[in-house]
């Protein structure tokens, strides 16, 4: 019994120590180590084998007793445990009860690009960073600039990946888009939100963000509404096909515009 008070009592010792180097918990066991994290080793009743080191390329790090011991690549768990076998074997020691945290980390990043407010290399701190979090970090898309489509890129199982995330979706009530799961390398890319544009006999014509199931009438409400000159007959909207051919078409005032769309308001003859 007083040997498991003393181990609960280094384990949150510990604990607290992590929290004090603003480290997150060695609870993220799964989080895979590499080139850049800076990390602490304990042992247990052992202060002289404190060691804290940056991960160098190679992923070898220099430990005592041990000499060259190679943790790149290991999740934190497995490299707690290749440590403590490396003393147990070793002679060193008994029952030796390794802990790893994880201070700054440097190896398992994401890019985030595009519309975002703070567009940069950020880092997937715990094992399980969440498309939302990354996005969170980067400031949130730009509101009003950004697109709701938030594409991700990168590699799953050794091949090339790319999805596209209807974002509001994540969070809608149904639930229907999954808040994904990040890996090492992803990159994030936030386009500009698509636009449409307007001319002609409206108050305000040019170009406007195309927000999702904006109506002909909607759009036209945000110009400004027509002139006086204005008619609501023979509203042309000018759309580009697949093929990138041109079609002229008359829609009705509800119906719903699509990006790039250009709409016509004629003036009146009367």
């Amino acid at each position: 019994m007083t040997r498991m008070r003393d181990v609960l009592k280094w384990l949150m010792a510990t604990m607290l120590m992590a929290c004090s180097l603003g480290a997150w918990a060695a609870e993220d066991s799964a989080y895979v180590l590499g080139a850049g994290d800076q990390i602490r080793v304990t042992v247990y009743q052992n202060p002289d084998l404190l060691v804290e080191t940056r991960i160098p390329e190679g992923g070898v790090i220099s430990y005592p007793l041990l000499g060259s011991v190679q943790i790149g690549g290991l999740t934190v768990s497995d490299a707690e445990k290749k440590i403590a076998k490396g003393l147990k074997d070793g002679n060193f020691l008994k029952q030796p009860q390794v802990a790893i945290l994880v201070i700054a980390v440097k190896a398992n990043q994401v890019s985030v690009l595009g519309q975002v407010n703070r567009p940069g290399r950020y880092p997937l701190e715990a094992g399980n960073s969440r498309l939302s979090e990354v996005l969170a970090l980067a400031g949130g898309i730009v509101p009003g600039v950004g697109s709701d489509i938030v594409v991700v890129s990168g590699t799953r199982e050794g091949k090339p990946f790319r999805l596209e995330v209807d974002f509001p979706k994540v969070f809608a009530s149904q639930g229907t888009v999954e808040d994904m799961q990040l890996q090492n390398g992803d990159s994030i890319w936030v386009d500009r939100a698509p636009q449409i544009y307007v001319y002609g006999e409206v108050q305000r014509p040019g170009a406007q963000v195309l927000m999702r199931d904006t109506t002909v009438l909607q759009a036209l409400a945000t110009a400004g509404g027509l002139t006086l000159r204005g008619t609501e007959r023979g509203i042309k909207v000018h759309r580009r096909d697949a093929s990138g051919k041109v079609k002229i078409i008359e829609p009705g005032m509800n119906d719903k515009l699509q990006p790039s769309d250009i709409i016509y308001i004629k003036e009146s003859l009367f």
